[in-house]
């Protein structure tokens, strides 16, 4: 389960426990940290919070219904290239984790990612599992018509892997069970769907890092 002890003295926003709907409807956080992590915490702990809690950048960020690659190459002034650092895939879904960096090489954003296949057409398909672009700019190339929804804002304390990626400082860790304290460099994330000619097509938890 993904960990949010001692999170809820920090935040006043009751934290959502199962989501008794579709997840085409709305994607849940732990499934999609699931697919890629036994133990959760070794990626992050996370917080719900409201818009008005994001700090500036992360609001521009994070808190919009637009395809991030686009909104991180207008703040960062910078094209985004995708590091695919895992990847499934079964007959009806292609999932990946995956961090976009600057052309420079920094990393400005960790994401999970799964797509349900037959909602794609399967030049998309190919296009998005060949690896070579960031999933936004395949959709925007190939005119698929799309709307994005943002669904939950997150305050994220890093775990072991999410720092190693960001290089977050040491005072923004939380082991599991430990008692949480305001963090020197939080970061924050959203979780979003992506419908593709009118399908819920892309599943996303995106974790955005200034």
């Amino acid at each position: 389960m993904i960990v949010l002890a001692g999170l809820l003295s920090l935040f006043s926003t009751k934290l959502p426990t199962t989501v008794n709907m579709t997840r085409w409807a709305n994607p849940d956080l732990q499934s999609l940290v699931d697919l890629f992590y036994e133990e959760p915490a070794s990626l992050a702990t996370f917080a719900e919070v409201r818009e008005s809690d994001l700090p500036g950048d992360y609001r521009r960020l994070l808190s919009h219904n637009a395809h991030m690659t686009v909104t991180l190459e207008e703040y960062h002034r910078s094209q985004v290239n995708v590091d695919v650092l895992a990847f499934q895939r079964t007959d009806t879904h292609y999932s990946r984790k995956i961090v976009l960096r600057r052309s420079d090489g920094a990393p400005v954003l960790f994401g999970v990612v799964r797509l349900s296949l037959n909602f794609l057409p399967v030049p998309v398909q190919s296009a998005i599992e060949s690896q070579e672009k960031p999933l936004g700019r395949v959709l925007i190339e190939n005119n698929i018509l799309r709307n994005v929804k943002l669904l939950s804002l997150w305050k994220i304390v890093s775990g072991p892997e999410l720092n190693s990626i960001f290089g977050v400082s040491d005072g923004s860790l939380l082991s599991a069970g430990a008692e949480a304290k305001e963090c020197e460099d939080p970061v924050y994330g959203r979780t979003a769907l992506i419908y593709c000619d009118g399908l819920p097509a892309v599943e996303l938890l995106e974790i955005a890092k200034v």
